[in-house]
């Protein structure tokens, strides 16, 4: 078995699945550890459960249950249910509307309403949608009128970030990361449901995103003040922030540059010049972050000159350089992102990938060894499995459509 060939991946997506599965609580999906044991300090939070829902919808899309070793069918469709129930319980504000922030113990431990956490819900009915599972065609009409009515600013063609729990005041911060997942929700929603209105509004974001990154060296502005002016000095005091790190973020210009590419191959014409600055902002976030202080690995971030800041290796930059250089030479045909592919997955096996207790590594220190310095444990399989799934797929539609579309669900 070779590194990153059809039976490599197989087996990765296999054990990630069931390392997954530990996930399970009363409420949702929980955070795991380094061994794949819960931390119930960490709550029940809602991009982990939705996260879970969509990889576990997935897998079961994609005939996982075939693969020696892998969950059986009724355990993945059991762990999508769980998904889709959880989200019609003590995580949904039946009261507001919406979703909590995080739960546990029975009570609600953090009540805002989050556009990352709504976008995810999208993404999760999207999934379990295309895989037939019921309850989720509701799920998806909910949490669309939540994310559309709630989070979306007509005039800007953005998302906002955060609400309190009665949608009464909105945070003046707002944030690139939740709008980027809220174009894979667009993008997944619209695919399953054939909605083209939900590509164009993610259309409309991406065009805002390149035209703030083109000035900037293709480096991506992550925050902004209440009116769209980026700040660039945010979270200086604090740059290894997990959601709100200062300076620019080397694997969101990774990721950023395969949404894209997914927004051309959706769009086609209207999307002229998209996939150009795809190739651009991969460009450069490989040049600003790979082997940038002498090591291999990517460093989490960068100041707006390129020069590394939090130099911490987290395993979902590495997971999305192999799916965006994927990408990359299906949409353009250079080699060179063939070469890409190949070095990152040698990467992820040589360090991220661990044989002894399941799923990857979250993160390593500058030299390559495990470190807890932003993220502790292995709280989620969401980039690492789709890393495993997307060399089997084509840029559009979106992993769930194309799996749907593979399979025959209707």
């Amino acid at each position: 078995m070779t590194v990153g060939d059809a039976r490599y991946l197989a087996a990765q997506r296999a054990d990630l699945l069931r390392f997954a599965a530990k996930a399970r609580v009363d409420e949702g999906f929980g955070w795991l550890d380094d061994l794949g044991r819960v931390v119930p300090a960490q709550g029940v939070q809602l991009w982990i459960t939705c996260r879970m829902t969509h990889t576990a919808a997935l897998g079961l899309l994609a005939d996982e249950p075939s693969l020696p070793g892998g969950p059986r069918t009724a355990e993945l469709a059991e762990l999508v249910d769980h998904g889709v129930r959880s989200l019609s319980g003590l995580q949904r504000d039946d009261e507001n509307g919406g979703w909590f922030a995080r739960v546990g113990e029975g009570r609600i431990q953090d009540d805002a309403k989050e556009a990352y956490g709504h976008a995810f819900v999208v993404l999760a009915a999207s999934s379990a949608l295309a895989a037939g599972r019921p309850g989720a065609d509701a799920l998806l009409e909910d949490a669309l009128e939540v994310l559309l009515g709630r989070f979306w600013e007509s005039e800007t063609g953005l998302a906002v970030d955060r609400w309190d729990a009665a949608w009464t005041r909105c945070d003046d911060y707002r944030g690139i990361n939740a709008n980027m997942h809220t174009v894979e929700a667009l993008l997944a929603a619209g695919d399953v449901l054939g909605d083209s209105t939900l590509h164009a509004r993610a259309e409309r974001i991406v065009e805002r995103v390149v035209d703030w990154a083109r000035p900037m060296q293709w480096r991506i502005p992550e925050h902004f003040t209440r009116d769209w002016e980026p700040m660039l000095e945010h979270h200086a005091d604090q740059p290894a922030h997990p959601f709100q790190p200062y300076g620019a973020t080397v694997g969101h210009g990774i990721e950023w540059a395969r949404l894209i590419a997914a927004t051309h191959a959706t769009v086609g014409v209207e999307g002229e010049g998209l996939l150009d600055a795809a190739v651009s902002l991969y460009d450069r976030a490989v040049a600003d972050g790979w082997h940038a202080d002498g090591a291999d690995g990517f460093v989490y971030t960068t100041d707006w000159a390129g020069k590394p800041v939090v130099a911490e290796r987290m395993h979902w930059v590495a997971a999305e350089a192999a799916n965006t250089a994927s990408v990359l030479a299906a949409a353009t045909g250079e080699s060179r992102f063939d070469d890409d592919v190949a070095r990152w997955w040698a990467y992820i096996d040589a360090y991220l990938v661990d044989e002894s207790h399941g799923s990857w590594r979250h993160e390593l220190d500058p030299h390559n060894r495990p470190s807890a310095t932003v993220w502790t444990g292995k709280p989620d399989i969401y980039h690492a499995y789709q890393a495993a799934l997307l060399p089997e797929l084509p840029i559009a539609p979106a992993f769930a459509q194309s799996l749907r579309l593979r399979s025959g669900v209707r």
